[in-house]
């Protein structure tokens, strides 16, 4: 078991630099008497995964890389992007800078008036980052603003309160008739049923988001190496009893919770905002810090208060699944306490998994050399390769 853990921590050596930046696209769907329209914003650091947009393979995209590109990104987007009934063509196209980089922005257009509750084929990224979510905004000519998550994955997505008869018109003009089965299937739901499964889109979100933040799991897993140990003048000693670990566990992820998921609800809402060429490199450097105490005591104060205050950095790591929609008030504030208890559900899955974990360990002699010590130094190697990415701008650990 002890060679076990060895090689989970080994594993996240291996782990992409920005793996916490999850990928997402935001799309605003809107209809009127004259026809849809469809805004799509999709990150240029995805849209290069997905299409090679670096011509000369510098590392940089430049405008005229991006420009000669443009003809590639409508298709793209055009072929990932469908709505059922209302074939789309590109109108606008511009790029904006965001709080986690740059983004290519289409305006797709349509003359036709979409059904009550439209179909959306969603495609993009499939074969290239299966973590990649769409959120859109929908607002549909007299229905109320509703928000949904696009999982590639899936054959179409449904706004609900659809009814099975209106389902199947618009489902039979999609592209791709061999994935209609598994379409009809999940749209013809009963109407109580689809509602049900948008109220929690976003709880789901938030446990992606954490399970898939290495950096925010890394953070966490420094501070809990060694909970099941005591230090004393001879060294690491095991703690005799469970909630001698669990205590400290406690403490430490409670602290963590309510700072990030203070910076998350400030920055979502446009109260605070940083950049993230502070944020990234700040996120490594708290897992570097934490590691080192691991090894050295730096923090003379309980490791709680060093949680909430690194935790109030990691929160702003989070915030731009929310901070693009703008969305009504009660909305944002319901889709903001969904997404924050999804991720304290993961949250809590990692702490329970390692405390068991490292309960069970603590009794090996070699605990403190190769779990406390070796763990930590791992990760201080793999936070410093994340800051030199992350202020440097070249790729060490990164896969393309």
């Amino acid at each position: 078991m002890l060679r076990q853990l060895v090689l989970c921590l080994a594993v996240l050596l291996a782990l992409p630099a920005d793996a916490h930046k999850a990928s997402d696209a935001y799309l605003q769907l809107k209809s009127s008497e004259t026809g849809l329209s469809l805004r799509l914003d999709l990150a240029l650091r995805d849209l290069d995964a997905a299409l090679d947009l670096d011509a000369n393979a510098d590392g940089r995209l430049t405008w005229g890389e991006i420009k000669a590109a443009w003809p590639a990104i409508e298709a793209y987007a055009l072929g990932g992007v469908q709505v059922a009934g209302c074939p789309l063509r590109p109108v606008n196209k511009g790029l904006e800078r965001r709080a986690d980089g740059a983004y290519a922005v289409l305006w797709l257009g349509s003359d036709c008036k979409p059904g009550a509750e439209p179909a959306i084929r969603y495609q993009l990224m499939r074969d290239v980052d299966p973590t990649h979510r769409g959120i859109v905004k929908i607002e549909l000519a007299g229905l109320p603003a509703v928000v949904r998550l696009l999982d590639p994955t899936r054959a179409a997505t449904l706004v609900p309160r659809a009814s099975p008869a209106d389902v199947a018109p618009a489902l039979a003009t999609l592209r791709e008739p061999a994935l209609a089965p598994t379409a009809a299937a999940e749209l013809t739901q009963s109407p109580g049923a689809a509602p049900a499964r948008g109220a929690g889109e976003f709880l789901s979100e938030g446990i992606h988001h954490i399970l898939t933040g290495y950096d925010h799991v890394l953070f966490l897993l420094c501070l809990l190496l060694p909970c099941v140990m005591r230090r004393t003048p001879q060294g690491w000693q095991p703690v005799q009893h469970l909630w001698q670990a669990v205590l400290p566990m406690a403490g430490i992820v409670t602290a963590f919770t309510v700072a990030h998921s203070i910076t998350l609800a400030l920055a979502a809402l446009g109260l605070v905002s940083l950049p993230p060429w502070f944020i990234e490199p700040a996120i490594a450097v708290t897992i570097v810090l934490a590691a080192c105490d691991n090894l050295r005591t730096i923090f003379y104060g309980r490791r709680v208060l060093v949680a909430f205050a690194f935790g109030l950095i990691h929160g702003f790591g989070f915030a731009g699944v929310l901070a693009e929609l703008n969305l009504p008030t009660s909305q944002f504030a319901w889709a903001l306490l969904q997404f924050n208890l999804g991720l304290e559900l993961g949250q809590l899955m990692i702490v329970l998994t390692a405390a068991a974990l490292l309960y069970l360990l603590r009794q090996h002699r070699r605990y403190p050399t190769w779990v406390i010590r070796g763990g930590s130094v791992a990760a201080i190697v793999v936070g410093v390769l994340w800051f030199i990415e992350r202020t440097a701008d070249v790729s060490i650990l990164t896969w393309q």
